[in-house]
C-alpha cells in the first residue's frame, strides 16, 4: 500500500502518499499466512518442538518451572526451561504472574471506542473493487472505517466507533441509513445484505493499549510482543514491533555471548521506553486517521515535511517514515519530531518578523 486513499461524504478520493520521495511502502498481510509462514520455518529446525493444546496454569519464573493444563485430557503436566519466554500476547499469563513481584510496573489502558470487522469481496474474478495499492480510509471526527486489501482481491474492513454508536445501531433500517450517510461510496462495495450479516452475527470487540516494566525476571523469563507492550492497531506497528523484539534481543544473545544474566537486563533497559513511546503513538495515530486527515492543516504540514525531507533526506526525516521505514528506535523518532516542531515554531517567528520588518518599512516610506 502506497498511499492512504481518504473518503469523502461527497464520494470525492484524496490520495496521500506515505514517501513520495523515496517511494516506500507498507504492506497488508493476512495474519494467518504469516502464522503458517512462521510455523512452517521453525519446523525445519530439528531442535524445535510444537505442542498445541496446553494452557499455562502457574509458573515459577524464577527457577524455570511451569504448570500446564492439557486442554484435551484436563490434566495438569510439569515442565521446565532454561529461558520462558511470554510471547502469549495482550492477556499474558506469563505477564500476570511477573505482576506479582515487588516493584513491577503495570497499566493498561481501554479506549471508549471498539471494532468490528466487514468485508468488501472481490469484484467479479479475483478483480479488487476500490485501488487495490492504498490503505482505504473514510474518516468522519469521532469514528473511522478503513479497508485493507487482501490478495485474493478481497479487502478487510474494519469499522472504527465509540461504543454508544455501535449501540444506536441495532436495527436494520437505523444501520443502512447509518451508512448510506457516512459511507455512502462503500454501500454498494459491501453489499446490504452481507453488510447486515456481518455486522449482525458479531459484536464490538474492545481495543486495549499496556504499558509495563521490566520485561524480565533475574536471568530465566522474559516477555516479547503483545505480552510486553500491547497497543492499539492505528500505527500498524503491533506485529513490527514484535519482531524487532526479536531482532534486538538476538543481537544482545550475540553480543553477551548467551549470558543471559547480561541479555535480559539489557532488553528491558534498550525496549522498555521504546514500547511505551510507540504505544503513545499508536494512540495519537487514531485521532489523526478520524480526524486530523481532514484538515487543511494536517495537508500543509504533509507537503512541508515533504518538500523538507527531499531538500534534506540525511538530516529531516518525518515522523511516519522514520518509524515505519527505518529502525531508528521510537524514542528517537519523537525526539526527531519535537526537534522539527521547534524549527518550524522558530521559522514562523523569524518569518513573521521579517514580513513586519518589511510591512513597517514599506508604511514608513509611504508616511515621509
Amino acid at each position: 500500500m502506497r498511499a492512504r486513499m481518504i473518503h469523502g461524504k461527497d464520494g470525492k478520493l484524496t490520495e496521500i502518499p506515505y514517501d513520495p520521495v523515496n517511494k516506500n511502502c507498507i504492506y497488508s498481510v493476512n495474519r494467518r499466512y504469516l502464522n503458517e509462514t512462521l510455523l512452517n520455518a521453525a519446523e525445519k529446525y530439528p531442535n524445535v518442538k510444537f505442542f498445541f493444546n496446553k494452557k499455562l496454569v502457574s509458573a515459577d519464573l524464577d527457577n524455570g518451572e511451569l504448570t500446564l493444563l492439557d486442554r484435551k485430557t484436563m490434566g495438569e503436566e510439569q515442565a521446565s526451561a532454561d529461558l520462558i519466554v511470554g510471547a502469549d500476547g495482550a492477556f499474558s499469563a506469563v505477564r500476570r504472574i511477573m505482576m506479582k513481584k515487588p516493584l513491577y510496573n503495570f497499566s493498561q489502558t481501554y479506549i471508549e471506542h471498539g471494532y468490528m470487522e466487514l468485508c468488501i469481496p472481490p469484484k467479479g474474478e479475483g478483480k479488487f473493487a476500490m485501488a487495490k495499492n492504498n490503505l482505504h480510509i473514510w474518516p468522519r471526527g469521532e469514528f473511522m472505517m478503513i479497508a485493507l486489501p487482501n490478495q485474493d482481491g478481497s479487502y478487510t474492513v474494519t469499522l472504527f466507533a465509540p461504543f454508544k454508536t455501535f449501540e444506536g445501531l441495532r436495527t436494520r433500517e437505523k444501520l443502512l441509513l447509518f451508512f448510506r450517510e457516512q459511507f455512502p461510496d462503500a454501500v454498494p462495495l459491501l453489499g446490504e445484505d452481507r453488510l447486515m450479516k456481518d455486522f449482525f452475527d458479531n459484536s464490538p470487540l474492545p481495543l486495549v493499549s499496556v504499558k509495563c516494566r521490566p520485561f524480565h525476571v533475574k536471568n530465566s523469563a522474559v516477555i516479547m510482543g503483545d505480552a510486553a507492550h500491547a497497543m492499539v492497531p492505528f500505527y500498524g506497528q503491533g506485529m513490527n514491533t514484535g519482531f524487532e523484539d526479536c531482532l534486538l534481543l538476538d543481537r544482545l544473545l550475540e553480543k553477551y555471548n548467551s549470558d543471559l544474566t547480561m541479555t535480559l537486563p539489557a532488553f528491558t533497559e534498550l525496549r522498555c521506553t521504546d514500547a511505551h513511546v510507540i504505544c503513545d503513538l499508536a494512540m495519537y495515530n487514531y485521532v489523526e486517521m478520524r480526524d486530523l486527515v481532514n484538515r487543511k492543516s494536517f495537508i500543509f504540514r504533509k507537503h512541508l515535511d515533504t518538500i523538507l525531507y527531499w531538500l534534506f533526506p540525511n538530516t529531516w526525516v518525518p515522523l511516519y517514515n522514520s518509524v515505519h521505514f527505518s529502525r531508528m528506535p521510537f524514542q528517537k523518532c519523537t525526539a526527531n519530531r519535537a526537534w522539527q516542531e521547534k524549527v518550524i515554531r522558530r521559522g514562523i517567528y523569524l518569518l513573521s518578523a521579517v514580513l513586519f520588518a518589511i510591512l513597517f518599512g514599506i508604511i514608513n516610506r509611504k508616511r515621509f
